[in-house]
Formats: structure tokens, sequence, C-alpha cells
């Protein structure tokens, strides 16, 4: 069997690069296969590191260059490895919070196991997302504890049965105490030890006030602090914390008991200073940490070993194992550093019962575990993989809620941006918005006669109808004291504006709005002839067929039609090219309102030139943002020039709606089920089928988040990325809807 490694791997000073090594070479050498397991490993770089790896690295990732996973993920597929494992550590991936690892795993084509160094009680909201997307693509998660275990079924709702539990493994090594200490020139010596790297949450200051009350009775004692003060520690703090422990020790006078070794040293060298010491400390200042391999690498080298009570050491040191303290509690320290000292009989239990524990987590018997686990996964994986369908389910969906809408808007109209899930006020309000989330409470109140939808609807209609001027165009900006920020809005608002208001004269709820809607459509009829923007022009073409289907008989609208339209036929003509079936040079933003548009059109020309450049349209754009089987949108970082690559960051959710109309009124058009099963694609992009493989639908404060970008989501929840859901939502609703009626009246 053939294994695949993620992690960091030595040189690089990190403890889960030792955890890495170990468990590679403990796999390779696996008894149960006569050492014939192989290994490769996809090493972890960090901040424009590069470290000489030894011969098993065989390709690295830079921590923050996303396209290094992608090629990651290809090498690995290509490899000839059968399964992946994953050391999981938030810090050592890029992107908020790690979320750079996502779509790597989602490109693997091999079962994959994931290690969890670090599981969290209350993560952040990416923290969760990113944890809970892990776990859905892993196979199997491996974590070291019980308490592990509880909190990924509460927390994360994984299933338990996903979840395997396999100790730390510590290596096969061991020294004679007095001959370690005669080296080290301790022989006299009672000696405390803390190893690890160094910084804030480690709690050595606990130790060193504890031991003047110590030194007191023992002045032979001495304790020994060995590590290097942590890398990201040094990053942004420097050595203030070893500085600190230094002021600390002379304050205290106790010098002469304590030694500093700032140095990362090798296993072999490491175990016997755990050898020679007497007492082990980890005197850890909270309970959030999951894991300790320091901790499980005293107990393997047989130390008689004190801890305060954090996750791992409750449960490591349990059944007379070693002994626990509370956090930052000096006078039990002392306490129990004299009781071992004056009892040494105690001492040489707590040592024997955590070597006997010791010999049950050697390397070679954790590889042994890991290995096995990997033989059953991929022993029961298909030998064909099975594409799955893309089912359109009303049931999985998020409920339908106005949550974030109704905590967007005031009585002027829709805040314009949010800050998180908080309207900031201080960005006032757009055109854009109002037009949309008018199109969106219609579209509700058609759909179940919603009461709130029906209560904001006046709120946006006399916004539009307040930023008309009186030659019927509009601006666009309004402050949040309502001050004008411009004369003239852009033409794209100008266009939105259009299809809000033609969608309520084809769907007005009652008289009175289907009255002012009117008003204020024609009264800016007269600038439709003046739109220059192509996007605008599309939007202004699906508000006019939108107001023809309640009015189908409007032959002078209908010429207005045929004319814009025409002007989208007229430069897709003149840019397109054998390859190249695209209106522009270049696609940029809200691409699909583009198709969409023809789409529309064809309903009310009966044009097959219309109706085929729309489909072609739409077949060449399909054919760029869905063809890994998900939809990944043009980011507008650069675009997406002729004969150049896609941007793939900054998405906005404005691109997935457009692809969610547009599918759905092909499938109008059509009645072809594929694109219905496309439309529900691209929904999920909002969900977590995207690049980054996570939800931008906020669960929690029911908006959607703005965007991706390079770094992760864009956690702010503005009006216009909570619109373009909600009002995709309600499309995804309608056509399964309308894929109900068809199917029900063909049987």
């Amino acid at each position: 069997m053939k294994i695949s490694f993620i992690g960091t791997f030595p040189p690089r000073e990190c403890g889960i690069g030792t955890f890495t090594k170990n468990l590679f070479d403990s796999v390779v050498g696996a008894v149960s296969t006569g050492g014939s397991n192989q290994g490769i490993v996809v090493a972890m770089d960090d901040n424009g590191q590069h470290y000489d790896y030894p011969k098993e690295v065989k390709l690295t990732i830079r921590q923050e260059e996303q396209a290094d996973y992608l090629e990651a993920a290809k090498f690995i597929n290509f490899s000839g490895a059968d399964i992946c494992v994953l050391e999981h550590e938030f810090g050592i991936f890029g992107g908020q919070n790690g979320i750079y690892i996502l779509p790597l795993l989602y490109r693997l084509k091999i079962p994959l196991i994931v290690t969890l160094h670090t599981v969290l009680k209350t993560p952040s909201y990416n923290e969760r997302a990113v944890m809970v997307e892990i776990c859905k693509i892993a196979q199997s998660i491996v974590v070291m504890t019980r308490t592990a275990v509880e909190m990924l079924v509460a927390e994360y709702n994984v299933p338990e049965e996903k979840i395997i539990e396999i100790a730390h493994g510590v290596p096969d090594i061991q020294f004679d105490q007095l001959l370690a200490k005669k080296e080290f020139k301790l022989s006299s010596k009672h000696v405390l030890l803390t190893f690890g790297f160094i910084g804030r949450n480690k709690g050595i200051e606990t130790v060193l006030r504890a031991l003047p009350a110590v030194v007191e009775k023992y002045p032979e004692l001495v304790y020994i602090v060995l590590g290097k003060t942590h890398p990201n520690v040094i990053r942004h703090s420097g050595e203030e914390y070893r500085v600190f422990l230094l002021g600390l020790v002379k304050k205290l006078g106790i010098e002469k008991h304590v030694i500093f070794l700032n140095d990362f040293i090798d296993q072999s060298e490491l175990f016997k200073y755990l050898s020679a010491a007497d007492i082990y400390i980890t005197p850890y200042t909270n309970e959030a940490q999951i894991t300790s391999g320091t901790l499980s690498y005293a107990i393997g080298a047989g130390s008689a070993v004190i801890s305060t009570p954090y996750w791992h050491a409750a449960e490591l040191l349990a059944d007379g194992r070693g002994r626990l303290f509370g956090f930052n509690d000096v006078d039990a320290l002392t306490d129990i550093f004299l009781d071992l000292l004056d009892h040494p009989e105690v001492m040489r239990e707590l040592r024997k019962n955590a070597h006997d524990y010791g010999r049950e987590i050697t390397w070679p018997k954790i590889g042994e575990k890991y290995v096995q686990l990997a033989q059953k996964i991929v022993a029961e994986q298909p030998d064909v993989e099975i594409k799955k369908e893309t089912i359109l389910d009303p049931l999985i969906m998020p409920p339908f809620l106005l949550d974030h809408v109704q905590r967007l808007t005031d009585d002027t109209g829709i805040i314009q941006h949010a800050k998180y899930g908080i309207p900031n006020l201080k960005e006032g309000y757009c055109l854009d918005d109002n037009a949309r989330a008018l199109l969106m409470v219609l579209m509700t109140y058609k759909r179940n006669k919603h009461p709130l939808a029906l209560k904001l609807s006046p709120t946006y209609l006399s916004y539009i109808n307040y930023m008309q001027n009186p030659d019927g165009a509009f601006r666009n900006f309004l402050s949040f004291n309502r001050n004008f920020l411009d004369e003239v809005g852009s033409e794209d608002s100008f266009g939105r504006a259009i299809w809000s208001l033609g969608y309520l004269l084809g769907n007005a709820p009652n008289d009175a709005y289907y009255q002012t809607g009117r008003d204020i459509f024609f009264d800016a009829l007269p600038n439709f002839a003046k739109l220059r923007s192509i996007r605008s022009i599309a939007n202004t073409i699906v508000g006019i067929c939108h107001y023809l289907k309640g009015n189908p008989a409007d032959e002078g609208m209908i010429e207005i039609l045929r004319q814009l339209t025409g002007r989208l036929i007229t430069d897709y003509e003149l840019n397109r090219t054998e390859k190249w079936h695209w209106f522009e040079p270049l696609l940029t933003y809200d691409n699909a309102f583009l198709p969409l548009a023809l789409l529309h059109a064809a309903e009310f020309l009966n044009s097959e030139k219309v109706n085929r450049i729309g489909m072609e349209s739409m077949k060449f754009l399909s054919g760029i943002t869905l063809k890994n089987g998900y939809l990944s949108i043009i980011g507008n970082e650069k675009w997406y020039l002729k004969d150049g690559e896609n941007s793939m960051f900054a998405q906005q959710p404005l691109d997935a709606l457009a692809m969610v109309l547009m599918f759905h009124q092909a499938f109008r058009l059509t009645k072809d089920q594929a694109y219905i099963t496309q439309l529900n694609i691209c929904f999920m992009w909002f969900l977590g089928e995207n690049d980054l493989r996570i939800s931008l639908y906020d669960f929690e404060t029911k908006g959607c988040c703005d965007g991706l970008e390079s770094y992760g989501v864009n956690r702010n929840q503005g009006a216009e990325s909570t619109l373009a859901y909600l009002i995709s939502h309600l499309s995804v609703l309608e056509a399964f809807e309308e894929v109900s009626k068809m199917e029900s009246e063909l049987v």
C-alpha cells in the first residue's frame, strides 16, 4: 500500500512535523505488512521559508500560495498513492483559518484520513465551517482523546462511527536514569523538566513561583526549561515572554535552580533529558488543549508527570499515571512537589505506571493502527467512482427566512452594507439593492403570500420612486441621513430598477403598487434608448419581458425590446470568434445576465437567431464556469481576458444568482431537465459547492457572506449578497414546482 502524507516535516521545527515524521517511519516499517508499505510526503512550508527536506518529501506547499494546494492535489492523484493522511492544525495551512486546504482535499480522488491535532470547543464561525467541511470529506477522522470524540459529535455534528481514537505515539527509546543524570552532570540533583515551544499559554511562571518553598527544603533541586520560543510568538512578540521569565527568576532569587535551554533537540537527546528528570511538568494555563505531544513523550519515557487538567492531561494522567493541579495554582503545585520529593516511593509508582502505559503507545504500535485503518478504508472503497447526481430537493435546503433582510431594512430602504451580520449605517442606501429587494419580496409574496414580504414592498418601491429624477433617470446612492450622494446613478442601477419594476407590473400584489410602479416605469422609458452598458441593456430587457407577460399586446414595448435585443446581438457578432462565443473581449461581472436577457427576449420576439445566440453564449459561459462539476465564478480581481486565464478571486454572489436565473429561463424555454441540474449546481455555490468548499450562507444570521476572496470568505453580509442568495433560493423553489408539475402532467 502506498500512502501520501500532508503535514509539516523536519527539518522544519514543528511538533506536528515531528509527529508526521514518526508516523511516516512507523507506517512504512509496519510489521503487519513486512515493511512493504510505501510513503510520500507533501510538506508545508511557512512564511516564505524553505527547508532542505529528506528524500521522502516529494512536493512542498507554500502556506499562502493557493495554487500550490491545487498542484498538490494533482500530484497526489497521479502519484499512485492508495490513500492520503492529513495532519491538521489550523495554523499550518493558508488562508482564513487554514481554508486553503479545502480545495486540495475536495480534489483528491483517493480516500482521506485526517488526524486532528486541535479540536476547538468554542470555534469561531470560520473555524467551525472549515472543520465541518474537512470532516465531511474525510473517510475517517483520527483523534487522540475521548474528549475530542465527544466534542466532534456535539459541536461539529460528526457521526461518531466516522471517528477513531488512536493515542499520540511515542518513540521507542529508553535510557537509564542514573546514566542520563551522570551524562548531564546532574547526579546529585533533583531534576524538574518542562520542554516544548515556549509561549504565554505554557504557564511556566506558575512553576517558577512554586519553586522558592521547594528549594528551601531541597536546595539541590534544578528546574530545566528546554525549548525555543514558538516561531509564531517570535514573529508577533519576539522574546518578551522569555525575558519576563528570566526577570521573574531573578526576582524570586532562584537563579541557581533554573536553567533555560533555548534549543530544539532531536528525539534521542530529548529522551535522555526525560530519563534524567525526576518530575516532568506541563503547567498550561487553560483546558483547551486536546493533544500534547510533549505530555505523551513524558509518559512514554516513564516520567513522574505533574500537569494542569487540560483535556489531554486529564485523560492521559488518569489511573495513577500522573498528578493534576489547578490552573495557575501555585500553592497546589508546591504541595505536590514536596509530597513527591518527600515520598520517593510514590514517585516511583507514578513512573512505573507511566512506563507501563508508554509501552502500549510506542510508534511501531501506533503505526500498525494507522495501517489497519488505511487497509480497511481502501478495501471498502468501490472500484469505480460513482458520480454523485445533483438532485433538486427543497427539503435539504435551509429554510427560506427574511431575518437578515428585516435587520437591514429601516423606513427608508435596505441598508447597502453590513459589518458581518450588523447593518453598517455609515454606508447608507443604494438603488441597486432596493430594486433587488423589491424583486425578492414580490417573488416571496407571489409564492406564499408572506405578510412580511408585503409589508416591506412599499418601503423598497418608495425608495425607487424617491430616487427618480424629473427626466426619468435615477440617482443611486443616498446617505443614512437621506442626502443624495450623486446626481445620476450608474446605468447598471438603472437597469436593475427597470428589472424589478417590470416584475412588479407582471406580478403586482395589488392595484396601488401596480399604478405606482407603472408611473415610475413609464417615466423612465425615454431613457431606454440612451443606454450604452450592455448589462444595463440586459437588465432592462428582462424587466420589459416581465412587463410583457402581463401586457403581451403592447406592440410599442415589443418594438423597444427588439431594438435593445438587437444591440446585444450586434455586440455579440462583433466579438464572437471560433473559440470565443461572447459579447465582449473579456468576461467580467454578472456575465450570465447577458444570455439570460436573450433567453427572455426569445419568448416574445419569435427569433431563431436570438434563441441560438442565447443558447450558444450560455453554453460558452457554462463551459468555463462549470467545467469542474461545480460553479467557479469569474473573479473580479483580474477578470477573464480572451486568451488569458480565469481569475479565481474575488467571486461575487451576484454572478451565482445570474447563473441560477439563466438556467431557470433555459429550462422554461426548452423543458430540458438538464438545465435544472445545472441550476442546482449553481445554487449550491452559496452552500459550499465552490472553489473554497465553504458555505457563504450564514446559518446563524440567515444572511449571505459578500464573496470568496483569496484569503477565504468575506464575512460581511450586505444587502447585495443576501438578496442574491434569497432570489436564487426562490428560483430553485419555483423550478422544483415547475418540474413537479411537468412530471405530473406526463403521468
